[in-house]
């Protein structure tokens, strides 16, 4: 039997996965970390525009090594670029900066189309972030 999923049900499997895997790999103040940022984006890209929140949380990452702005920024260029096809991933583009390399090169539908997107998909990684992952 084939199933056919809706393109919510997906951003939620996509979601729940990328959560999953930021519990597993850190825990503690990581995934705090990156639950926080979750939290704070879509407010971010609803009072500057995807553009700019983005450009905010790649000026706060770790060029090297792992931190919950460089993971963020990642889940959402391989949901928005991957997963959904919204522009071409960049040859040689490093996870972090291949989204914004979009943005930039992308046109005003390309951009209109990518917020819509990301603002659907962190509202599942916000509803999975807030049930598990405890914030103090």
């Amino acid at each position: 039997m084939n199933r056919h999923r809706t393109l919510d049900q997906l951003r939620a499997r996509e979601a729940w996965k990328r959560v999953t895997e930021v519990i597993e790999a850190g825990g503690g103040d990581y995934s705090k970390d990156y639950g926080r940022e979750v939290k704070r984006l879509p407010v971010r890209i609803q009072t500057a525009g995807l553009g700019q929140a983005l450009s905010f949380l790649y000026a706060k990452s770790k060029a090297k090594g792992r931190d919950a702005k460089s993971q963020l920024l990642a889940d959402l260029a391989g949901w928005l670029l991957d997963h959904r096809k919204l522009a071409a991933r960049s040859k040689g583009a490093a996870d972090r900066s291949a989204l914004l390399q979009a943005i930039i090169d992308g046109d005003s539908d390309f951009l209109r189309r990518a917020t819509d997107e990301a603002l659907k998909y962190l509202q599942w990684l916000g509803r999975f972030t807030e049930a598990e992952i405890k914030q103090e």
